[in-house]
């Protein structure tokens, strides 16, 4: 399985994915929102269903996309680990930079 929050990057991906959050939509829907082709498209969305993260379903000669749950979550976790991890460097640094600006008590006097 490909790794989704490096497919989720590419923004093209990142676009699809918001577009579809707001409901399934065909590949043709999705190519109007966008200027490449709709060729490149479905190679984005095929990724982004490898990736877990969308699924499809055919109805006739179309297919209909919308986001997988578990494959959101699973990019939520991912990016919240991510994100706790940097935050909790940030703090770190933060709270050295503020233990070495305090004034010492002969600075004080």
């Amino acid at each position: 399985m490909l790794d989704p929050l490096e497919v989720a990057a590419e923004p093209n991906r990142r676009r699809l994915l918001q577009l579809l959050a707001a409901g399934e939509k065909t590949v043709t829907e999705l190519a109007g929102e966008f200027t490449v082709s709709r060729s490149a498209i479905s190679q984005h969305l095929l990724l982004l269903e490898q990736a877990g993260l969308v699924s499809a379903r055919k109805e006739g000669r179309n297919r209909f996309y919308r986001p997988d749950p578990r494959g959101m979550n699973e990019l939520r976790r991912l990016f919240d680990q991510f994100w706790t991890h940097e935050l909790d460097l940030l703090v770190a640094d933060a709270h050295e930079l503020s233990q070495s600006e305090l004034p010492t008590s002969k600075e004080k006097s």
